[in-house]
């Protein structure tokens, strides 16, 4: 009896050990992935939709130096870090995008002027050079165009536009860095958030050990966070929505966490377009650098990436309206489709954070600059 329960118990370690993730075992992943990207298994993407696939980030070479000492880009730098472009000179662009916590702010939801709370996560200024659109719901195109709403917003640096060139124009240092950026020492609202937008185009992500595992140091990976990396295109369906070299298809996608007719409620893309087929829709955010970016979603709703993880394996469908509802109220918003029950287990769930882990590079350092006087 005693040999048959360790023959028993054998065989049941071997099945778990090859235990399968998707159609490939778990012993043959490394080799799977150790080859050049476009001999790597192909990802779950749904039918229709745009993606891109991995792709690692540059080194950072020497011009990056040269460039952050360009004029546009130094003044962008000591105006980001300001505090005197806020009404109460007590708040700069840097209180909510700490260099510290990879340029993001570490709340749920961000703190401005009198203590006023956001309804909205600040989002990492890491690599926003990149994206297409900007804020949660899209509403700014450009850096420049983005650089100017905090600074006006009330519950952020409750600052009059009208009023705020001519502040900068009493320091006497500013003037002499807008002529050496701009050719004269006209201040005014265009050529600070041009000089903000200067600045911001140079925050990057470090490389991560993933960027290193893609251009061929296959060491730079444990076995398991590349179960979850294959999990994450597969099973896990997660490059639906997070492709490409920034991890992220830069569309609008509703999740399920729209709190409609609550307390809570946001509808978040709607906003913007007030296309009722947009309600409740948000930004696709990067997963760079995203075990520095916590709390997690639009609202900051979660501090442990496991409950992410969770609730999107839950395939998130629980509120959404039945046809009558919907009929009678066409702006009740509908959970994207692409969002399924995932039936991911415990180990594979803890594959995919260690995966999570693995794109997160070191944290970002930057010194605060001493401000013109």
């Amino acid at each position: 009896m005693k040999r048959i329960a360790f023959i028993t118990s054998i065989f049941f370690v071997f099945i778990v050990s090859t235990a399968f993730l998707g159609d490939v075992e778990v012993s043959t992943l490394r080799q799977l992935y150790e080859k050049p990207i476009s001999e790597w298994p192909k990802p779950t993407i749904d039918e229709g939709i745009k993606w891109e696939e991995f792709k690692s980030l540059p080194v950072i070479d020497t011009s990056y130096f040269s460039k952050m000492k360009q004029p546009k880009v130094n003044l962008g730098k000591l105006l980001f870090f300001d505090p005197r472009l806020s009404g109460s000179n007590q708040i700069s662009c840097s209180s909510c995008h700490d260099p510290q916590l990879s340029f993001g702010d570490g709340k749920s939801v961000a703190l401005g002027h009198d203590h006023t709370l956001g309804n909205r996560n600040t989002p990492s200024l890491l690599n926003v050079y990149a994206r297409k659109s900007l804020f949660w719901d899209g509403r700014a195109a450009s850096l420049e165009e983005q650089a100017s709403s905090p600074i006006e917003a009330h519950h952020e640096m409750a600052m009059d536009p009208h009023k705020l060139p001519k502040k900068l124009k009493n320091i006497k240092g500013y003037q002499t860095l807008f002529t050496e950026a701009f050719g004269d020492d006209k201040i005014n609202m265009e050529r600070i958030t041009i000089a903000l937008a200067e600045f911001q185009r140079t925050l990057q992500s470090r490389r991560s050990r993933f960027d290193l595992f893609l251009d061929g140091k296959y060491s730079a990976l444990t076995d398991k966070e590349i179960e979850g990396m294959h999990i994450f295109r597969t099973k896990a369906r997660c490059m639906n929505c997070h492709n490409g070299q920034f991890f992220t298809d830069e569309d609008f996608h509703n999740i399920g966490l729209t709190y409609y007719k609550r307390k809570y409620q946001d509808l978040g893309r709607y906003e913007v377009t007030k296309d009722p087929n947009d309600a409740g829709k948000f930004k696709t955010p990067s997963l760079r650098d995203v075990m520095h970016n916590g709390p997690w979603m639009h609202n900051g709703l979660f501090s442990d990436i496991m409950g992410v993880v969770n609730i999107y394996n839950s395939g998130m469908h629980m509120i959404d309206p039945t046809d009558e509802q919907k009929k009678a109220d066409p702006m009740y918003p509908y959970t994207d489709r692409l969002l399924k029950p995932l039936k991911l287990t415990t180990e594979e769930k803890r594959s995919l954070v260690a995966f999570l882990e693995a794109i997160t590079a070191t944290q970002y350092k930057m010194p605060r600059p001493e401000l013109p006087k």
